[in-house]
Formats: C-alpha cells, sequence, structure tokens
C-alpha cells in the first residue's frame, strides 16, 4: 500500500476496473474470474485471491479506493501525541483504530483502521465522542504496530489516569459546587468536554467487555458513584470527582438525543453501538434525585443473549413439558418472579421458537428489550394513551396467532387478556409473585373472577436466575453440616454425590462464577386444581396439590442445580425459600 492513489479517482468503479488501473491484473483475468464467479458464486474479489492474482492486501486497497477512503501508512508517520489522546486506549484496541489527523475547526477526526467493512467504528467513534469522522485504510500490519507503539498502556490503569486528569480539569473544577446554577450553554460545554467524554466511553466499554447488564451512575452529597452489574452482583468502580456528575449526564443525555436543559423529570433513551462486530444496545433512564440525576444504562448486548430455550437452563423433563404448553392453540401462559428473574428472556425464547412464517405473533411490552425479525413488536406510552389495554383491543382487530402482553398490571389488562384467550388466541404474560401457585391469588386480587381464570389459564412458570460456577476454577468440596442445613438437608441426604465451587481465577474476575441460569416451577392446570381454584382454595393449598401432581419447588430445582455441579448451595439458598408444606 506505499504506492498513493487518488480515491476520487476510483469511488464507485466496478472492483475488476480498479484493480486494472491500479495495474494489478489485466482484463483476461477479470473475464476469467466472471466466469468462475457463475459456477461459483461469491465475490469477485475473492475468486481473484483464490485464483493467485491479486494478494489480500490488495483485495482491501481496492475495496477501500471503491468506498472513496484514503490509503495512508502509518509506518511512515509520526502521529502527534494530543491527536492520539483524542480516542482512549481501549475504545482504540476494540474498533481497531488509530487517529492520524483533527481539524479542530470542522471537528473532523481523521483515523486509519485495516478493512473497509469496519464502516460501523466511524459511525460508533461518532456517537461515542461527537467529532465527525473520516476513515482512512492501513496495512494491517502496520495498524497493530501503531496501536502498541501510541496504546502501550493498558485500559484498567487508564480509566485511573483518566480520573487524575479529571480531577486536575481546570475548566470542569469551575462547575463544583454549581448545582442548579448552570445554564444551558455550559451544560452544553459540560457535555463536549474530551475527558469526560473518554470517561465514559472507557466505562462503556469496559462493562460491555465484561459482559455487565446494567451501569449505574450515582450522585450523592459528598461522592459520585459508578457501579456495574455483573451476573446479577454490583461491583463498584474507582469513583470520579463528585464535580463531574453533572457533565456525565449531560454527555449521557447528548448521546441518547434526550433533553439536557430538562432536570427535574425522569426521561428514558436508547443508544445504538456495534461493538467488536456485535450489536449492543444501551436502554438509558435519567432519574432526578436530591444530589442530581441518577443514572441507570441497561446493555443489551445481543451477542450474549442467546433466544434459544435449550439454553436458557431449563431441565429436560420441564422443557419438553413447556414445549407441549406454548404449542397450546390458545389459553394463556403466565411467567412470574421478581425483576430480573429472566422472564423476558425466557418469554422471547419462547416466542423465537414459534416465529415461523405462518403465525403471526404481536407484542406489547414497556419497554421493547429486543427487536425480532418477524414479531409485530409495540412499545407502550402510556404519556400518549398507549397503554396495555389499548394495544390488546387493537390486537384483537390484528388477526394474531400469539400475543405476548408485556405485564398484566391491573384488572382491563387481565379481562382483555382473557377475552384474548378465549377467541382463539395462545398469550404470554408476566406477572410479579413469588412463586407459582400465588399467581392464582394475584388474578384474583386483581378482579379477575375465578372461572375465566380456570376456562383460561393453562399453566404458570415460576423462575429465578442463579449463577453458575465457572469452569474454569470448578473445585469439589464437602459441605458443612450448617451449609447443609440452610438447605433442609441432613449429611445422608447428600450421601456420596460430589458438590462443586468456584475457586476463583482471572476468567471469572475471580468470583468463582460465570454466566447464570435459570431455575424453573412449572405448574400445569388440570381438572383438580381448576376445581380448587373455583373454591377459592388458598395458595398453600395449590402449592401442595401442584407438588403431589408432579410440580417441582424452585427450591427443590436448584438442589439439583447444585448436585449437577452446575450452581452452588450460596446461590440457591439467597434465590429460594424452603418449603415446609
Amino acid at each position: 500500500m506505499s504506492k498513493t492513489y487518488n480515491p476520487d479517482q476510483f469511488r464507485g468503479q466496478k472492483l475488476g476496473r480498479i484493480l486494472i488501473k491500479m495495474g494489478k491484473i489485466r482484463r483476461p483475468d477479470v473475464h476469467e474470474a466472471l466466469e468462475i464467479q457463475k459456477r461459483q458464486k461469491g465475490p469477485v474479489g475473492r475468486i481473484l485471491v483464490d485464483m493467485g492474482k491479486i494478494t489480500e492486501e490488495d483485495l482491501t486497497t481496492a475495496l477501500a479506493l471503491q468506498a472513496g477512503m484514503a490509503i495512508v501508512n502509518l509506518g511512515e508517520m509520526d502521529v502527534p501525541v494530543e491527536t492520539i489522546h483524542l480516542i482512549p486506549a481501549q475504545m482504540a484496541t476494540t474498533y481497531r483504530v488509530v487517529p492520524y489527523d483533527y481539524d479542530p475547526s470542522s471537528n473532523t477526526l481523521r483515523i486509519a483502521m485495516a478493512s473497509p467493512d469496519n464502516f460501523q467504528a466511524t459511525d460508533d467513534l461518532a456517537t461515542l465522542m461527537g467529532y465527525n469522522v473520516r476513515a482512512a485504510i492501513t496495512p494491517p500490519d502496520t495498524l497493530q504496530a501503531a496501536l502498541d507503539r501510541y496504546y502501550p498502556e493498558d485500559a484498567a490503569e487508564s480509566i485511573t489516569g483518566l480520573i487524575d486528569e479529571i480531577s486536575s480539569d481546570e475548566t470542569l473544577a469551575k462547575f463544583e459546587g454549581r448545582g442548579a446554577s448552570i445554564d444551558l450553554d455550559e451544560l452544553k460545554e459540560l457535555a463536549e468536554s474530551n475527558p469526560v467524554k473518554k470517561l465514559l466511553n472507557l466505562v462503556l466499554l469496559q462493562a460491555i467487555r465484561d459482559k455487565a447488564s446494567d451501569v449505574h451512575f450515582e450522585p450523592f452529597e459528598s461522592e459520585f458513584k459508578m457501579r456495574y452489574r455483573i451476573d446479577g452482583v454490583l461491583y463498584e468502580m474507582v469513583p470520579p470527582p463528585r464535580h463531574i456528575a453533572m457533565a456525565i449526564a449531560s454527555r449521557i443525555k447528548v448521546m441518547s438525543n434526550l433533553d439536557i436543559a430538562e432536570r427535574r423529570m425522569p426521561q428514558d433513551g436508547r443508544i445504538e453501538l456495534v461493538v467488536g462486530g456485535n450489536p449492543v444496545d444501551l436502554r438509558v433512564s435519567v432519574l432526578p434525585t436530591m444530589f442530581g440525576e441518577s443514572i441507570v444504562m441497561r446493555v443489551l448486548d445481543r451477542a450474549n443473549v442467546s433466544l434459544d430455550l435449550d439454553r436458557i437452563g431449563m431441565r429436560d423433563d420441564d422443557l419438553v413439558a413447556f414445549r407441549q404448553l406454548i404449542r397450546k392453540p390458545n389459553g394463556i401462559i403466565v411467567n412470574t418472579g421478581p425483576t430480573g428473574s429472566g422472564k423476558t428472556t425466557t418469554l422471547y425464547s419462547a416466542l423465537a421458537e414459534l416465529n415461523k412464517p405462518d403465525v403471526k405473533i404481536l407484542t406489547a411490552e414497556d419497554p421493547v428489550e429486543y427487536d425480532i425479525d418477524g414479531l409485530v413488536q409495540c412499545q407502550m406510552r402510556t404519556e400518549v394513551g398507549m397503554t396495555f389495554g389499548r394495544a390488546l383491543r387493537s390486537f384483537l382487530r390484528q388477526d394474531p396467532d400469539i400475543i405476548l402482553v408485556g405485564e398484566i398490571r391491573d384488572l382491563e389488562t387481565a379481562q382483555i387478556s382473557v377475552q384474548a384467550s378465549l377467541t382463539g388466541h395462545l398469550v404470554f404474560t408476566t406477572l410479579h409473585t413469588n412463586d407459582a401457585p400465588s399467581s392464582i391469588a394475584r388474578l384474583l386480587d386483581l378482579g379477575l373472577e375465578p372461572f375465566l381464570i380456570t376456562a383460561t389459564l393453562e399453566a404458570i412458570v415460576a423462575q429465578r436466575l442463579v449463577r453458575r460456577i465457572c469452569e474454569n476454577c470448578k473445585t469439589e468440596f464437602k459441605p458443612s453440616e450448617e451449609m447443609l442445613l440452610e438447605l433442609g438437608l441432613k449429611p445422608e441426604d447428600v450421601g456420596n454425590r460430589t458438590l462443586y465451587y468456584g475457586r476463583g481465577c482471572d476468567y471469572c474476575n475471580n468470583t468463582g462464577y460465570r454466566g447464570r441460569m435459570g431455575l424453573f416451577e412449572i405448574m400445569t392446570l388440570d381438572d383438580h386444581l381448576r376445581e380448587m381454584i373455583m373454591r377459592h382454595a388458598s395458595s398453600n393449598l395449590l402449592r401442595v396439590e401442584a407438588v403431589k401432581r408432579g410440580m417441582r419447588r424452585l427450591r427443590e430445582v436448584g438442589l439439583l442445580g447444585i448436585y449437577d455441579g452446575l450452581t452452588t448451595i450460596e446461590e440457591v439458598v439467597k434465590e429460594t425459600v424452603f418449603d415446609e408444606a
């Protein structure tokens, strides 16, 4: 790539013509490649490489010129330190880019990358950093050498270094103690502060890399906390100075297209990125508090979430039963559990399995968590009157086969769900109760008639999430009597079974756990249970009867997970209750 080309002369031309102009091939070579393409399909450029006519480097150069991108050689440049500092180390290595020129007058940052296909990097850098980004191509080995040369420091050290830089930043220091007296122009200045941009982006990239589900920015009277949740547990990061809380809030609002001047009302927004080739959605929730705005960013990494029923942790016999339930022609299936117990993932996995060209699926959600091709998904907006009840009424006129109701919150939603079920639709929905039998009492409390519940309800699935033992540091151990007592067990109940725990290693951040799995309690309604509901039987009686009819309690499913070496006693004790019935 040492030869200089003018991209304007090549932009939009056919690849074969570009390679001929570059002097890499002759016209007969293009005709030969086109003939091969008729027989075996595939891009002409790849065929020419396979024929040995051009190299990978030639192909990359030609594709870059075709896209109108400049060709640069970082090895022949000496990039100024201030330009390098415009992109933090972790961001440069994640996106595989190196900045080589910056024009402050037009806010244009020129970056070098190895592949013309890495166009998403330019969009994400524009979103995250606020620059006008222009990309150029450089050889892969030159790019790697430049990354090693300009970004040698460890990313974790750079977060600490950035916080030190922010602490000594005079521009940011002048906002200390200002509170509500900051005007709109100053807020914009805060949002565009380079150290703040760099810190926020590093925190987000580290959270995505560590597979965090949420990132929290929390202002208190004398400190500003940054925390993120991994496998359901919150971890605290190095706290930045208190006075940058408003700068962080303003930057997040700019990135998620929210009103930076509004500091009295809650706001919700969204940021879409592609990190390491994986699409990542960040759902932003801004909540005004006594000491500033508390912000939580929900990380929805689609590469991390496999919407596959075989992978959610359901035991084989439960999975067979659940698959039979979701293939019923009509009825209501309720998924219940506390917030963050994986209900949405379970229902989406069921819908993903049922999502066929001949099945019409409508969803009413608040918020829509994952965009899935083939599903008609509706976001609830109570401020304009788009409620679950109103959406469901319209759904019935849309000729659906399957309906997902995000949550039954009131009698109206419950009644229309029942109506949909009675008119031949399969309805999936969620509730917030402690276990499956308690859901009956919850529906009765909402005002639903017992005969409507028994006519439509097919099954209730209660669930919890427990952390999986890290496979890398999984270690056998013998539990003490006290540990077994927490599970209501005696040593003879365990017998010769081997139990495990995670010793802690680099792979699991020394937690002993990596990933999570679901525990599922499936209560399928039969005629006898329906009769008990009609007689207003208590949740305890329903629970005892359901267990007699084969329902496994959450604690029992957790115990089987411990025996299988998948999770630990501590996790099961924390997430489930001892059943004395």
